[in-house]
C-alpha cells in the first residue's frame, strides 16, 4: 500500500510539473560536477548540463538559479526537469516576465537567436499601432531590456521589428550592420548578402 501510495504521488507531481515544460522556474543549486548542476526546485530535481550553462558564468552550491525547463522527466525521486540557460526560448520568457504588453497579447515575440553569454536577438511584433513594439520591450531609460541582459550575464539584446518579408527581415536582423545588396534564391531558400568591406566584422560577429 505505501509503495502504490508513493507511485501515485510521484505520478502526480510528474502531471503538475509536466505542465511547467516551456516555463521558467527558479531553484537553488544543491551540488556542482563538472559537467552538470542539480538544482532544488521544491517538489522536484533539476538538472542543468553544462552545455547548457552560460559561458563565464560561475555557480556554487545554495546560490539561487533561474532557468527554462526544456523536458520534464520521471525518475525514482519524482519528477525531473532539464534545464537551460542558453536556449532561446529562456531570453524570450524573461521578456514575458518583464513586458506586460506581451502577456497581454498586445506584443509578439516572433523570433529569437543567442550566442549565449554574447549577443541576442529578438523579432517584435505587433498588430496595433499605438504600440512601438522596440521601445515598449525596451522600457524606460532602457529598463526592461537591461533587467533581462542582467540575467543572462550582460548578454547584449538587440530588439528588431518582425516583418513578414523575408529579405526585409533579413536586413533588420543584420543591423548595426548595413546591407548595400541582397538577392533570394527562393528555390534553395537561401540569400546572398552584401555589406562593405569595414563592415564584415560587425555583420559576421565572433
Amino acid at each position: 500500500i505505501v509503495q502504490k501510495l508513493r507511485e501515485a504521488e510521484r505520478d502526480f507531481q510528474f502531471i503538475q510539473f509536466a505542465e511547467r515544460e516551456g516555463e521558467i522556474v527558479n531553484g537553488i543549486i544543491t551540488s556542482v560536477t563538472p559537467t552538470s548542476l542539480v538544482v532544488n526546485l521544491g517538489r522536484a530535481e533539476g538538472i542543468l548540463l553544462r552545455k547548457e550553462w552560460i559561458p563565464g558564468e560561475k555557480y556554487e552550491p545554495q546560490q539561487r538559479v533561474r532557468s527554462y525547463v526544456t523536458e520534464v522527466k520521471r525518475s525514482l525521486r519524482g519528477p525531473q526537469l532539464v534545464l537551460s540557460r542558453t536556449a532561446p526560448e529562456f531570453i524570450a520568457e524573461l521578456f514575458r516576465l518583464e513586458v506586460p504588453e506581451i502577456e497581454q497579447g498586445l506584443l509578439e515575440i516572433k523570433s529569437a537567436a543567442r550566442d549565449a553569454g554574447v549577443r541576442a536577438k529578438i523579432a517584435v511584433f505587433t498588430s496595433d499601432r499605438r504600440i512601438d513594439p522596440i521601445g515598449t520591450c525596451v522600457g524606460m531609460r532602457g529598463s526592461r531590456v537591461q533587467a533581462v541582459s542582467n540575467e543572462i550575464a550582460g548578454e547584449r539584446v538587440d530588439i528588431i521589428p518582425y516583418t513578414d518579408n523575408p529579405a526585409q527581415f533579413v536586413i533588420n536582423a543584420m543591423q548595426p550592420a548595413e546591407v548595400t545588396s541582397i538577392v533570394v534564391d527562393e528555390d534553395s531558400h537561401s540569400m546572398d548578402i552584401a555589406v562593405s568591406e569595414d563592415k564584415l566584422s560587425q555583420a559576421i560577429g565572433r
